[in-house]
């Protein structure tokens, strides 16, 4: 299913990177332009290891959704942000499983949405919603139908806090987390890492690269305790092994010898239990 079909804001920008796109290329996707691969090369020069964060977000979003399917019966999984399909998307993982898991993605680049149309949207328990993570309202009525909302919903947040600014308003990436972890029924789980950095030229530097190749759709790169906020501020408790490079948050694979970490960023956070 589909929903907030919008014509008008259907417009592939080919001459401006994309969030969505340029990290479809540093995972190796093909559903990017020359302009998406020119960015994440510069981005590279500030932060060499992007790719490997990439990739590393991206099994450390695949064991999520398996854990709490197995582990803890979740079935119902909400994901801001979701990006361009992939290889094992969120339904795909989830369903695997168990066929009824039903799996909302959220995202409001154009692209994304007419790719997820004919990928993501294949079977009556996945929806696509094309809407602005941070309009709560608009999401949360788009899944009155579609979710049961007396049951646990998983609300991912993925890698893409960083790309949202902070605000003095409701459109604050804290202030859209307090209200999912408010609507959310009791036993859902919030999942939510984002790219930070203990190195102000890092922080600094893609920031600044990534405001002026996006023409201003970019967040901040943040430090570790700025991202711990977001779980401490609303009351989340955080599932054990706590906040983490995600590459440690229960790997099925032998994590990299500290000599082969990243050093520039990494990708930090965890699973919360409301």
């Amino acid at each position: 299913m589909v929903h907030g079909e919008k014509p008008q804001t259907h417009r592939i920008d080919m001459n401006t990177p994309s969030v969505a796109r340029m990290y479809d290329a540093l995972l190796g996707g093909v559903t990017n332009y020359e302009v998406d691969r020119d960015a994440c090369n510069r981005l590279l020069r500030i932060a060499p290891s992007t790719q490997l964060l990439a990739r590393n977000n991206r099994a450390f979003l695949r064991r999520v959704v398996r854990t709490l399917v197995v582990k803890h019966g979740v079935r119902q999984f909400l994901d801001h942000g979701s990006g361009l399909p992939t290889l094992e998307n969120v339904h795909e993982v989830a369903q695997q499983l168990d066929d009824t898991c039903r799996v909302a993605y959220v995202d409001n680049d154009p692209m994304v949405h007419a790719f997820g149309r004919t990928t993501l949207d294949e079977n009556d328990n996945t929806l696509v919603i094309n809407a602005d993570m941070r309009h709560s309202a608009e999401i949360f009525k788009a899944t009155e139908e579609f979710f049961d909302w007396t049951k646990p919903i998983c609300g991912l947040f993925v890698s893409v806090l960083h790309c949202l600014p902070d605000r003095d308003d409701d459109l604050d990436p804290g202030a859209m987390l307090k209200r999912v972890a408010e609507e959310f029924p009791p036993g859902s789980f919030l999942v939510i890492c984002q790219l930070v950095s203990d190195d102000p030229d890092v922080r600094d530097g893609v920031t600044r690269l990534m405001e002026e190749e996006t023409g201003g759709r970019w967040g901040r790169v943040r430090r570790r305790e700025e991202v711990r906020a977001y779980f401490t501020d609303n009351e989340l408790s955080i599932m054990d092994p706590g906040l983490v490079d995600v590459v440690d948050w229960n790997p099925d694979t032998p994590v990299p010898p500290p000599e082969l970490r990243a050093t520039d960023w990494v990708e930090w956070g965890g699973v919360a239990r409301l």
